[in-house]
């Protein structure tokens, strides 16, 4: 008699009995739901969720022998234009495994099973790639953090981090543009829009009012996908809003970035409305959206805060970091600075984000932290005693990768704590002159990234060689774009 083969899950190595339980309950889950459908989603290098949609059965079959993706898609700019030639031999000798547009495997996580609030009947699982042989992908970006926090847990700590988001709801007025099949391109046009509230009136209850729809949709959305969303506010510019959630463990938060965003985004769709996570849409008058991102570390033998520290360094002043921040912290802050240029890259990713870091803008402009600053890159929050102290990067753009992000953190601030780094004097002046500045162009950032050995070598070379080429694919088409307004309008606004 033929043996029988393992399930593909125990030839990756991760169909143990804690697991096997699982997928007895999603399959329970599934049965019970009587959906007719269920998404595999697995999140791309830009943050974006791809898949395959199954039915029950096939999914239930999937949770222990996954199912095929073309490898391409790991391979795509933000035009979903593939950025190797996988068809000429050698083209993808950085790449094994990719060539010829091979198959991947995209396994489910048994405990991510939801149904879908926007979608009646369907389903949903968080999927992550591997090669056919069972080993792991490892340029999956979400096994990049993985990675990431891996290293942290050997140093005793793990991340807690808060996700506060700004973004742009818009009204749909006429879908022609998007759907017209004698307009079709590649990538294709956004829908035209009207805006769901006028701007520059913050936090105005008023203006709550009038875009009290799209706002409800949108709570509607976060509560009934489990997401501890803290609060939803008007914004300072025209329809623009900010999204704030509690903080819980990196992975978690990094995996509640993807599924608000995707969402958000269907829910609203539905019901007539865009959402846009672009940093600048192309609009006059329109403000930036940023992505600030609330870290602090966490002891894992007593769950304390290690940013803390219990009072005041003897001897120093308010603009010290170790007047408010332990040992740690600082080292951790310090981190952060060293290494703010070649993170640039994966906390802004796209062309469009870059427009974002102008002065006065409450964004920063250049490598600087400040107490409680919103004009400075890293924004030290709390105090001695304080068990909320925290440190806030106000770099990244709505439209990030969550994992590379997050990930970026966790590399930069570990640098810090191994080479115990100090961090400068805070700065009470973060647009003054003379300053060292964040990377201006994409461009600029990829080659900031390139050349930080130390990040490199953290997040792995044939990572920061694949991310590299990918962004560069997208500067490319962007600089043969006869219309580079049209190219950010189709690339990011009808997209991200």
């Amino acid at each position: 008699m033929i043996p029988t083969p393992p399930a593909f899950a125990a030839q990756c190595g991760v169909q143990d009995g804690a697991r096997e339980a699982a997928c007895l309950r999603a399959c329970a889950a599934i049965e019970a739901s009587n959906v007719d459908s269920v998404r595999l989603g697995w999140c791309d290098v830009h943050g974006q969720l791809r898949g395959k949609t199954l039915e029950p059965h096939a999914a239930i079959h999937a949770l222990r022998e996954g199912v095929g993706m073309v490898g391409t898609l790991m391979l795509k700019d933000t035009g979903d234009k593939t950025a190797w030639k996988v068809f000429e031999a050698g083209a993808t000798a950085d790449l094994p495994g990719f060539a010829g547009a091979a198959n991947l495997m995209l396994l489910p996580d048994p405990e991510s099973f939801t149904v879908l609030p926007w979608a009646q009947g369907t389903g949903w699982m968080r999927c992550q790639p591997w090669f056919q042989d069972g080993t792991p992908v490892a340029l999956d970006s979400r096994r990049v953090l993985q990675n990431a926090l891996d290293r942290l847990a050997a140093s005793g700590h793990g991340l807690k981090t808060g996700l506060e988001v700004e973004f742009h709801i818009y009204r749909i007025t006429d879908t022609t543009p998007q759907l017209d099949p004698k307009r079709a391109a590649w990538p294709g046009e956004p829908p035209t829009v009207e805006m769901i509230h006028p701007g520059y009136n913050l936090h105005a209850e008023a203006l709550m009012d009038l875009a009290h729809e799209p706002l409800a949709i949108v709570r509607r959305t976060a509560k009934a996908l489990g997401l501890p969303l803290q609060s939803l506010e008007i914004e300072l510019g025209p329809s623009q809003v900010e999204a704030v959630f509690d903080a819980t463990d990196a992975l978690t938060a990094a995996d509640h970035m993807v599924l608000f965003r995707n969402g958000v985004r269907q829910a609203l769709r539905r019901a007539g409305y865009h959402a846009s996570f672009m940093c600048r849409p192309p609009f006059p008058n329109i403000m930036s959206s940023g992505w600030h991102l609330h870290q602090s570390l966490v002891e894992q033998k007593t769950g304390r805060n290690a940013f803390v520290r219990a009072s005041p360094e003897p001897g120093s002043h308010p603009d010290m970091a170790c007047h408010t921040l332990s040992e740690i912290g600082t080292q951790w802050l310090a981190g952060l600075l060293d290494h703010a240029r070649g993170i640039t890259a994966l906390c802004t990713p796209t062309i469009n984000g870059f427009g974002r870091f102008q002065p006065n803008a409450l964004a920063p402009q250049s490598v600087i932290w400040g107490q409680d600053n919103r004009g400075a890159m890293l924004r030290v929050v709390g105090g001695a005693g304080d068990p909320a102290t925290r440190i806030e990067n106000r770099i990244g753009e709505p439209a990030a990768n969550p994992y590379l992000y997050i990930a970026s953190q966790i590399h930069a601030g570990l640098d810090g704590m191994r080479r115990g780094l100090q961090a400068p004097p805070a700065c009470d002046s973060p647009y003054a002159e003379g300053l060292e500045r964040i990377p201006t162009t994409l461009s600029e950032a990829l080659d900031a990234l390139q050349s930080d050995a130390a990040l490199t070598a953290s997040l792995g070379p044939d990572f920061v060689r694949y991310f590299c080429q990918i962004k560069r694919s997208e500067v490319h088409r962007h600089a043969e774009a006869s219309d580079p307004q049209a190219f950010e309008r189709c690339e990011y606004f009808a997209r991200t």
